[in-house]
């Protein structure tokens, strides 16, 4: 069987593109493309739009090999990947509302991130247009004796992102469940378009808060494979050093407020202490709970001094020491079982053709990680394992946090004992009087977070586009809750625990 490279080598490739290769392809090819996505030969990474293109970037899992494919609009309509592709649906509206481009054949073209109240139709279109009055949402039914609707939010109790979730329900049982997202759209890749790097590096970092070292991270990546800028040696072990710190903190607070959906507060109490823990070295160390604005294209933004290094190595002793009693604690407590077990599976199957990452794709058997399969310094030169499990439930899904909880801490040990102890700190960044493009992939702690720039002759942002993790996420999430009751949807929701932010982009 041909590898992806082989499909496409007959297209018009972009050299200013890396580090993966871009090429431009007849519609032909495209359609071929697409049907090697419906026969599960690749996986979608993204699907994007330009004022006159549209982008599609795919990975071949058996090779390895990352490509973006390129179908100009000014050569006949685009067909549309969803109509046999269903991952690509929600991508294909995005690039609908943001640029009014037309795919041919597109099963589903409601708006999806478009509300109707940005006063403009298409903004980032060569040409917008004013926009309407807004109209209601037509969510798609389900017939059947008995049936009835819940609607629940946008506005939710307590401090959370907004998202709508209509629930059609027999009694107690859902027989669907139908999101409604977008009402955190933010505008970051109209932001981004003519900003410096400095300022594009700082909306990337503000696409979804929880992920922001992930989001920072992919973005400096892509600038500067664009640039081809080679980082110093002790930046890149901070910069992993900063994921793993990033990715403990999301996964103890998902642990603990997934007990919490179950009405187990003692571990969400203590997994909130450790994960308290793990912010204020971060702050400490770092000068944000976040870690906001600490890695730059180039490099990282300041050092880890050896007080700083003596924290980390403090918090991983004690996080280590007191995480096991918590696993036991959650796995003897029958209560707590009875309700993640068996709750929310999501089929292996449907992981794998959505390309789903993260957690939420390796509890249901996708062994898949940014880190190792497409691996970047340091991670390249580091050991650790890939959790994986099969069962697909609620269960499942904390085990995978349980075990990369226990993998970040002997990283978090491997990369203070291997960091070069001095050096630079950060790389040069500037215009090289020609345009450039990057494409990056990171494995944040939901999952692979993908990257994507063009920059200007000046060394501006001409375009760039980030990928939540979240857009291959929410839609499993429907299909998982799918036979469950209404009230183990909150377990299951926080056990997938996709990105609003992100997602809307």
């Amino acid at each position: 069987m041909p590898t992806l490279s082989d499909t496409i080598a007959t297209g018009r490739v972009i050299e200013a593109h890396r580090s993966y290769p871009r090429v431009v392809v007849s519609a032909s090819l495209w359609q071929t493309l697409i049907s090697r996505l419906s026969q599960g030969e690749s996986t979608l990474l993204g699907l994007w739009g330009d004022a006159d293109a549209v982008h599609m970037a795919l990975l071949d899992e058996r090779e390895g090999g990352v490509i973006v494919a390129t179908a100009l609009t000014g050569e006949g309509p685009i067909p549309s990947v969803s109509r046999v592709h269903p991952p690509a649906l929600r991508l294909e509206r995005t690039l609908r509302d943001l640029f009014g481009i037309e795919l041919a054949e597109l099963p589903d073209p409601r708006p999806w991130l478009d509300h109707g109240r940005w006063g403009l139709r298409n903004p980032l279109a060569r040409h917008a247009e004013a926009a309407g009055e807004p109209t209601s949402y037509p969510f798609l039914g389900a017939e059947g004796e008995g049936l009835h609707q819940i609607p629940v939010g946008p506005v939710h109790a307590g401090i959370i992102e907004p998202g709508h979730f209509r629930f059609t329900a027999n009694g107690e049982t859902v027989v669907r469940l139908e999101e409604r997202l977008g009402y955190a759209h933010k505008g970051v890749e109209s932001l981004m378009a003519g900003a410096s790097i400095e300022q594009a590096a700082r909306l990337a970092g503000r696409t979804s808060g929880d992920s922001t070292v992930a989001y920072a991270f992919a973005f400096a990546r892509a600038v500067e494979a664009a640039l081809a800028i080679d980082v110093p040696p002790r930046a890149l072990w901070l910069r992993a050093l900063m994921a793993e710190l990033e990715r403990l903190a999301n996964h103890f607070g998902d642990i603990g407020a997934i007990c919490n959906d179950a009405a187990f507060a003692l571990l969400h109490a203590h997994t909130s202490v450790l994960r308290e823990r793990v912010l204020r070295a971060a702050a400490a160390c770092f000068g944000h709970r976040l870690m906001m604005d600490c890695i730059m294209p180039g490099g990282v933004a300041g050092d880890l001094t050896p007080e700083g290094a003596g924290l980390i190595r403090e918090l991983a002793d004690i996080a280590g020491k007191a995480f096991p009693a918590l696993v036991e604690l959650y796995d003897n407590t029958a209560s707590l079982q009875d309700r993640t077990v068996g709750t929310g599976i999501l089929n292996p199957t449907l992981a794998r053709q959505y390309g789903c990452g993260g957690y939420v794709g390796r509890a249901s058997g996708r062994n898949f990680d940014v880190r190792r399969n497409l691996a970047y310094a340091p991670y390249d030169s580091l050991r650790f394992e890939i959790p994986v499990r099969s069962e697909g439930d609620v269960n499942a899904r904390v085990w995978i946090r349980i075990q990369e909880v226990q993998q970040s801490l002997a990283l978090i040990e491997q990369i203070l004992d291997a960091m070069p102890t001095d050096g630079p700190l950060r790389a040069p960044v500037g215009a090289t009087g020609k345009p450039a493009e990057g494409l990056a992939l990171v494995e944040g702690f939901r999952g692979d977070v993908l990257a994507w720039v063009r920059l200007g002759a000046d060394g501006c942002v001409d375009r760039c586009h980030l990928r939540d993790p979240s857009w291959f996420q929410w839609p499993l999430l429907e299909a998982a809750i799918e036979g469950n009751i209404v009230a183990d949807f909150p377990l299951c929701n926080k056990s997938f625990n996709c990105s609003y932010s992100g997602h809307d982009l």
